[in-house]
């Protein structure tokens, strides 16, 4: 069975823009196809790659720590294209067979601490909410618009720094998000994404005390901390950086629109081959939004196939750098701005109001 939610028809046209992705179904159709054999080679040099840099590990532990880290770190690597490979299972896309999506994509998440099915589920839910701001709060980053941070209580507004900074939402948030927030289900959720929970909670336990029972208890928590910190860290970063820009899409829900919040809401973030290998072409966002049923194998194929997708301007690595200082998403410009930028504004209209007022 189909995990993903039906799509929903695009609204009528309203921009340029929108009419010159009207024929998109087409354009992705040969793309949503399954290749068993690149499924099974990135399985194999994915999750065989992060098998055969724990063995390295154990190894460089007799040698030097300063040998073992940097192995831990690159390790993290292999653990974000584990994700990836997770994160296509739960689309359905990865394999043709729903079994082999399951089973992998349960194999995938005990590695990366994310229960499959629960997980499935509430990703489902970001797909078919993005871009919407009467429903938010599903698979996204807390956002507020400028008028409710103006409104918001003081206690509110000094949440809303404190989760925003780099620091926060880019080190401690992703952490405490894999580790600790994945051991729990949501109180809506049904017994099977509940039995998802406990069952791959069982399976991480279990795998800790082999590597545990094979290296020795601080070895493994030193090494499974770095690389869970890392790649969970450069994780939350792609996910943000992915629809927190400054021209990013965000419309109240009659007016929300799926293919200009999959167009316009989700970045093309171009990084260099290494990076685009280890992130698994995730930053074809664009591409993957449009359609959840292309495996990864195909984002950038899909992307290069059809004129439509070129004038989609890419996110560069260093330019993204500057998505850190967007906060507040300002109904008025229809940009994400900073603080900085809302007394700006807020300046702005005061003065262009006193000059009205004369």
């Amino acid at each position: 069975m189909n995990p993903e939610p039906e799509l929903p028809a695009p609204a009528a046209a309203k921009t340029t823009h929108r009419e010159s992705v009207a024929g998109w179904k087409a354009a992705v159709a040969d793309f949503q196809r399954p290749s068993f054999w690149r499924a099974s080679w990135q399985i194999v040099n994915t999750i065989g790659g992060y098998a055969l840099l724990w063995v390295l590990m154990y190894f460089s532990l007799s040698v030097s720590w300063w040998l073992t880290i940097p192995l831990a770190v690159l390790s993290s690597g292999f653990l974000i294209r584990s994700f990836i490979i997770f994160h296509d299972c739960g689309h359905g896309s990865f394999f043709k067979s729903n079994r082999a999506n399951n089973f992998w994509g349960f194999v995938t998440g005990v590695l990366c601490f994310t229960p499959y099915y629960h997980w499935r589920w509430e990703h489902s839910l970001h797909h078919a909410s993005s871009g919407d701001l009467d429903r938010r709060g599903f698979g996204d980053v807390w956002t507020l618009t400028v008028e409710e941070y103006l409104n918001a209580s003081r206690w509110k507004k000094l949440s809303y720094r404190l989760v925003r900074t780099p620091i926060v939402l880019f080190v401690i948030a992703p952490v405490i998000l894999f580790v600790v927030v994945e051991r729990f289900y949501r109180s809506r959720a049904k017994m099977r994404e509940r039995l998802s929970v406990w069952l791959t909670n069982l399976a991480v336990i279990a795998l800790a005390l082999g590597l545990i029972w094979i290296f020795g208890f601080w070895p493994w928590l030193i090494i499974q901390l770095t690389a869970t910190a890392v790649s969970c860290s450069a994780g939350v970063w792609l996910f943000y950086v992915q629809h927190q820009y400054e021209d990013t899409y965000w419309e109240n829900g009659e007016e929300w629109d799926y293919t200009a919040a999959a167009m316009e809401g989700s970045s093309f973030y171009k990084l260099p081959r290494l990076l685009q290998w280890f992130s698994g072409n995730i930053g074809f966002h664009h591409i993957h939004h449009l359609s959840p049923r292309i495996p990864n194998y195909h984002l950038e194929r899909c992307h290069l196939s059809d004129p439509m997708f070129f004038d989609i301007k890419p996110l560069t690595f260093f330019v993204s750098l500057k998505a850190v200082s967007y906060r507040l998403w300002d109904e008025q410009s229809r940009k994400l701005i900073s603080f900085r930028g809302l007394k700006i504004a807020q300046a702005s209209r005061a003065a262009a109001a006193t000059t009205v007022d004369r």
